[in-house]
């Protein structure tokens, strides 16, 4: 990866654009992106200077935009919208989502059409840099100028007001000047607008999901395959051929990644030829239901790399005869994406909960009941499958789609409206939900693996296994299981299954490879 990135001229991905966030890449502006936004600054000051009435810059905003600005006032006129739009309630966004924030908005305005200053940009990259990250609510944003509300308060420190969160406490921004001796920015024509139009906050939450769904799915794989050897589920299911008949980028994956993560399995060789005809679906459809969710992500990563190269402003400033008032904020195209994915998400953990349930039946040989030898007395695991459906259920809750919502704004000069940023945030919500639901089944299906002693599984399944168990017994009566299942989740939540996977497959030159393992093993 790059030590450097050029904004408003490098490709901006979702995995660079966590990383400029975090620090390890530096965001520059070069001499050509600088020579861009000045052109744009200029012609924007040209006409905030003549009688022409363009949107935002002489005129008021929304219904207002009939509303003719004096020249004397057009500075003024920037710094009331933040104020005036700074309408965000709620805990504050995390300080990642809110740093994406001020990376996106960057890369959008550093394109050279949104007439903003160079000066205003620099100060903006200085915040990133020096971990004076501004205070965002995260409620307020219904999508349509794109993320009005979030962004007024993401750049209230640029004219001294607002807090931001500086060495790991929160301090005005009267505060954090007095300690760095800086001054307020005096906003030109036209720049609180470009400020606060656009979609930085559901772009940032859509980088997140993109981040953790991958994650997420990658664990799923390996939970499923985990509890497959559990309840000695059949591998014909992902047989390659099967699934060229209905080839579908995300099935295929799957299919593959099971039967690498499978491979050469005592447990599976042991009942290659048992009398059972065909596993429930939550074991045999498993590349189906996980492809699926893979395509989705794929298709939220795709969009969300155009939004994060494109302009979101308005009005988009080409040359000072050619301005124009679109709707490049609209927050649509993410909202559905999003939308799609939180269903995604939340069927990843629908599917796991099933299997769950499963290896609570008694059904597999060799695997007790309740995953315990002597219940009666005990329950065993009984009541975790109880957590795992109140998290499935509350996710179908979470699925109805934001963007299907839409309720009239600015006296109805705004009549369609996104709720792209709910999409977002609910999309992270279920994916938490879920990670917790595959924490309980790593829990769950490990347990159940160990009824098959001394069949051992694959060289990757016995790791993880192996893994587990430095952490987790093997459960043989009752007992406080919170704390196990709090750890799996953890797991889940690090990522700490694909990285072991990585780890063997690197260490032994096993071929984790899929046909589409480009596709779905970057972001």
């Amino acid at each position: 990866m790059e030590k450097t990135f050029q904004y408003g001229i490098d490709y901006l991905s979702a995995k660079k654009a966590l990383a400029i966030s975090k620090g390890l890449i530096k965001g520059i502006l070069n001499d050509e992106t600088r020579q861009k936004v000045r052109r744009s600054s200029s012609i924007v000051e040209h006409i905030s200077m003549s009688d022409k009435a363009v949107y935002g810059i002489n005129t008021g905003f929304g219904p207002l935009c009939t509303t003719m600005i004096s020249k004397e006032d057009t500075v003024k006129l920037q710094e009331n919208i933040l104020k005036s739009h700074a309408v965000g309630i709620g805990e504050p966004v995390a300080d990642e989502i809110a740093a994406l924030m001020l990376v996106l908005k960057i890369q959008a305005l550093a394109q050279g059409y949104s007439g903003i200053q160079e000066s205003t940009l620099d100060r903006i990259i200085w915040h990133l840099e020096n971990g004076a990250i501004p205070i965002v609510p995260i409620q307020g944003s219904v999508g349509a100028s794109g993320d009005l509300a979030p962004l007024s308060h993401l750049f209230l420190p640029l004219i001294g007001l607002g807090k931001v969160r500086h060495q790991g406490i929160i301090i005005s921004t009267a505060e954090l000047f007095e300690q760095h001796q800086l001054q307020p920015i005096a906003l030109g024509a036209k720049e609180g607008l470009a400020l606060i139009n656009g979609t930085q906050f559901i772009a940032a939450h859509a980088v997140k999901v993109v981040e953790k769904m991958q994650q997420l799915l990658d664990s799923a794989d390996i939970t499923a395959a985990l509890m497959l050897e559990g309840l000695m589920g059949s591998t014909k299911p992902f047989s390659a051929e099967l699934h060229q008949l209905r080839p579908f980028k995300g099935n295929i994956h799957v299919a593959a990644s099971m039967t690498n993560l499978l491979r050469d399995s005592e447990i599976v060789a042991d009942h290659a030829n048992c009398a059972r005809v065909q596993d429930p679906y939550s074991l045999r459809c498993i590349p189906q239901v996980h492809g699926a969710s893979r395509t989705a992500w794929l298709h939220l990563k795709e969009l969300l790399e155009v939004e994060l190269n494109s302009v979101t402003d308005n009005p988009v400033i080409f040359t000072e005869e050619l301005t124009i008032s679109g709707g490049n904020f609209h927050g649509q195209p993410l909202a559905m994406a999003l939308d799609y994915a939180c269903l995604a998400i939340s069927e990843i953990g629908n599917i796991s909960d099933r299997r769950i349930y499963l290896s609570l039946e008694g059904n597999t040989p060799g695997v007790p009941k309740l995953l315990l030898k002597d219940t009666g007395l005990n329950s065993g695991f009984m009541i975790l499958q109880y957590t795992s459906a109140a998290l499935a259920s509350e996710n179908k809750g979470l699925c109805f789609p934001s963007s299907a919502d839409s309720i009239p704004t600015s006296l109805g000069q705004e009549d369609h409206v996104s709720m792209g940023s709910i999409s977002g945030r609910k999309a992270l919500q279920v994916l938490g939900n879920v990670e917790k639901i595959l924490g309980i089944e790593l829990f769950s299906a490990t347990q159940a693996m160990e009824f098959h002693a001394p069949l051992k599984s694959s060289k990757v399944l016995n790791t993880i296994l192996a893994h587990v168990r430095q952490h987790i017994p093997f459960i043989t009566e009752d007992q406080v299981m919170y704390d196990f299942m709090e750890q799996c989740i953890e797991f889940i939540k690090e990522g700490r299954l694909p990285q072991l996977v990585k780890e063997l497959s690197a260490k032994e030159q096993l071929s984790q490879d899929t046909p589409y393992s480009g596709l779905f093993e970057t972001y």
